[in-house]
């Protein structure tokens, strides 16, 4: 199994049991990681409220990845994500993580997505 299958599998147990433990288990101590926003998270302390912050966005959330490859240090994931937001709206929006991997750890994560599917269209 590579580290990017390996990482998708913590994604998903983390999503499903809302305990990103095994997940943050698996980045670098000195792990870079970011979003769409502007922060980036840093360190391990940093992976843990990265993961934390996105359990917390939802009620449920799972994600399925629709393509996966890792090559010389890199991993890319393609994927769906669909749950409910805490406000109980439906969501279901999809994107690509990139992932950079030293020594057996994930080194920097960084995140892409169609953010807009966060957004409730404005009544008429």
């Amino acid at each position: 199994m590579t580290i990017t299958e390996e990482f998708m599998s913590a994604l998903q147990h983390a999503e499903s049991s809302k305990d990103p433990a095994g997940l943050v288990a698996l980045h670098a101590g000195d792990v870079t990681l970011s979003n769409l926003t502007s922060k980036t998270w840093k360190g391990t302390d940093g992976a843990q409220a990265f993961w934390e912050t996105y359990l917390s966005d939802f009620e449920t959330i799972h994600s399925e990845f629709t393509y996966h490859h890792e090559s010389g240090g890199q991993g890319v994931m393609e994927w769906n994500a669909t749950g409910k937001l805490k406000n109980g709206d439906d969501i279901d929006y999809r994107g690509v993580s990139i992932i950079e991997i030293e020594g057996g750890k994930v080194s920097a994560f960084r995140t892409y997505y169609d953010s807009a599917a966060f957004v409730k269209p404005v009544a008429e």
